[in-house]
Parts: structure tokens; sequence; C-alpha cells
């Protein structure tokens, strides 16, 4: 595995290639993983062995607008470089699986011709700058162009910054799509806004995924934190892009006397400082506590406004039982059937997505029919599904 962090460095793409690789090393495979030293000693799984290795990025940091983060640019890193060509000839792989743009520093190695090398895309970043696919703040981006490439990268990097990244992300690609033998985008957005199709590369979706024990589990401790009674829960980035504005004015419209409390769990990104009567937020929750959050929630509302990718969040809902809120953009649309396993409201529409908090506030058996339906539909997103689906792309491939 090649990845840019694992944990104790946290993240939906971390805990998916910790996920991932735990489960194939139970599997019976020899998982090793090569990720960037950010001065801390990766965590000790079962079965896997990590490699932090040295990177320029981290000695300058400054370089790249995420602080905690090493510098990891769209081209080889030559330390990476280096300390990837000592390991292949150590370890010896059969298969290499990449996430994100640490592939571009084992791009230079001629293993990367040699060597099967399956390649998942966690975001848009085979084609876009900013891996978002959102042009500044007018919405979804229709696709790449030099142009507005060069406005919005310029925008979200700064302007020494951005046009360097945008310029390596457009010269990388060709490289990327003759050395590749399988994308594996996490859904069908996903490959298809990566524009896969169109670069005759071949892609199959392999999703996100949830462990098999959320789904089997019969029950989660309730968290005291938690509000003693019904509540509303949200768990994400606390941004505009994931929804919350939408969500608090959608919040604040419910009927005063009946309206349950609302629970928002994330980082920060946007202004919460005039929250609705009843809701609040809490930061740095760990994962025990927000898989309680959903467990125990009237509903979940994850309203995203951007092409979320293959959200957790919402898988993690589906399996914990919590009737759920929200909306068919990015990848979402693969896992969710408006009316059969969740309410799918237009993004960013406060009168749809009030009335869908109230239907569920009021009818508690529409929420128990979505709950029970949802659940059925997750166990497409397993943990040991997905894993037998890359073994079989590994196997097509070795």
């Amino acid at each position: 595995m090649l990845a840019q962090f694992y944990p104790p460095v946290i993240g939906g793409e971390e805990r998916h290639v910790r996920n991932l690789s735990v489960e194939l090393a139970a599997r019976g495979h020899d998982v090793h993983v090569a990720c960037l030293d950010v001065g801390r000693p990766p965590v000790a799984d079962p079965g896997v062995t990590v490699h932090a290795l040295p990177s320029i990025g981290a000695k300058v940091p400054a370089l790249y607008p995420t602080a905690d983060r090493p510098l990891s640019l769209p081209v080889p890193d030559p330390a990476v470089t280096r300390a990837l060509s000592r390991l292949v000839a150590e370890v010896r792989p059969d298969v290499v699986h990449a996430h994100n743009w640490i592939i571009n520093s084992y791009l230079p190695l001629s293993a990367a011709r040699r060597l099967p090398l399956v390649y998942s895309l966690h975001d848009y970043s085979h084609i876009c700058p900013t891996k978002r696919l959102m042009y500044l703040d007018e919405g979804l981006c229709s696709g790449p162009a030099p142009r507005k490439c060069f406005t919005c990268s310029t925008d979200w990097y700064g302007a020494g910054r951005g046009p360097v990244i945008q310029a390596m992300v457009r010269t990388g690609r060709p490289v990327r799509n003759r050395v590749v033998d399988v994308f594996t985008p996490v859904s069908t957005f996903v490959g298809e806004a990566n524009q896969l199709t169109e670069q005759g590369v071949r892609w199959q979706v392999v999703p996100n995924f949830v462990p098999d024990s959320l789904l089997s589990q019969s029950s989660v401790p309730r968290d005291p934190a938690l509000p003693p009674g019904d509540y509303l829960f949200f768990a994400g980035d606390l941004s505009e892009q994931k929804g919350v504005g939408t969500l608090l004015a959608a919040y604040a419209r419910l009927d005063d006397q009946t309206r349950p409390e609302l629970l928002m769990v994330g980082r920060p990104a946007t202004d919460l400082s005039a929250l609705p009567a009843g809701a609040r937020f809490e930061e740095k929750w760990d994962h025990e506590r927000v898989v309680s959050g959903f467990a125990h929630a009237r509903a979940a509302v994850l309203p995203s406004q951007w092409p979320d990718p293959c959200p957790t969040t919402v898988l993690e809902a589906m399996a914990l039982g919590a009737p759920l809120v929200t909306t068919h953009m990015g990848g979402i649309a693969d896992m969710v059937t408006d009316g059969d396993s969740a309410l799918v409201v237009p993004p960013g529409d406060v009168a749809a997505t009030t009335a869908a908090l109230a239907r569920l506030v009021a009818e508690g058996g529409l929420g128990q029919r979505l709950a029970a339906r949802a659940r059925v539909e997750v166990e497409r997103y397993l943990q040991s599904r997905v894993a037998a689906d890359f073994e079989e792309i590994y196997a097509s491939v070795a």
C-alpha cells in the first residue's frame, strides 16, 4: 500500500487504508504500507508492517496549506522516491496499491512499469488541482479548463503555488494513465468526474466501506455526552460544503415545541457563533463516540452541498440504524434511494430539508422503515466485501 498518511493521522482516507490493510492481513496476505513520516510512530496493527518514509515536504511545511501534514504534491518527492526504491527492493511486492498523490513519487521507479499497479481515487485529484471539483464559490465545476483551473487553484493555494500545482496535475495525468493497470474510484461519480472513460483507462468502482461489526453488533452503548432524549445528529466538517448552513436554517424552522436537540460533531470551518436554540456542536470526538451518536439518533442529517466522493458518515448512519436525510451529491447517489433507504433533498434547499426533518420527527414508522432498508443496502459497503473485490482485482493484474 502507498498512502500519504496512516494513523495516528486520521481522516476518512486514512481509516480506509488502515481497515483495508488489516482486513487483507487477516485474510492471509503479507501487507506493507508505505506512508510519509509525520514525526509520530504509526499505529501498530496485526499483520501490517508500516514504513514511515522521509520526505522533502516534512522539511518545508509552509509550502502546503495544511500545516500538520507534510508536503505531498502531484510530482515526485526525491526523498520519498529514494525510500520507495529501497523498500520495493526489500519487500518485493506482487501488487502495489496506491492512494492519492504519493503515487507520483513511485512512478519514476522501473518497478512502476514492472509491477501491477492499482490506484484508488478517493477524490478528484486526477484532474482537479484542489481535489474538490468545486469552482471558487460558484458550486460544482463542469470540468477542467486552463483558465478556470488557473483561477481556482490560485484562489485555493495562493498565487505562488496554485499555477504550479495545476501544471503538475495536468502533466502527470498521462503518465499515471500509462502506468496504472486499474483505477478504482470510490464511486461512479468519482470515476466519471475524473474522466476515466474518456482517457481510455481501465477502471472499476470499489467504494469506501464500514467494518462488518457495525452491522452485526446488536447494541451500541449510549455515550453520556449525548442528549438525554431524542436528537438529530450530524458528523463531519462543520462547513458550508457539508451543508451545515442549510441544516441550521432548516432546524430553526422546525416547531420549537416538538423539535429534538441538534448535535453536530466535527471541525468548525464556518461561523457557529449564533446557533439556534437547541443546537450545539462538539469538536474532536473519537470515532467510538461518533458511532454512538449515529446509533442513538432520531435521525442523521448529512446534507452535503459538494460532490462528496463516498462519505463514510453516510454508510455509518445506514449501518447503525439512523434514519437519514441527505442529498444525491457525488457518491451519495450510489448509496441511497429517495423514500426507500433515505429522504433525499436538493442540496442547499432549506425548505425541503425542513420538511424532511419534520416528517422524521413526526412519523416514527417512517424512520424505522428507512433505517431497516438502509441496513440492507449498506451490506454492499462492508469491509469484508470490499476486501474481496480488491482481492479479485489484485489477482486479475498479477
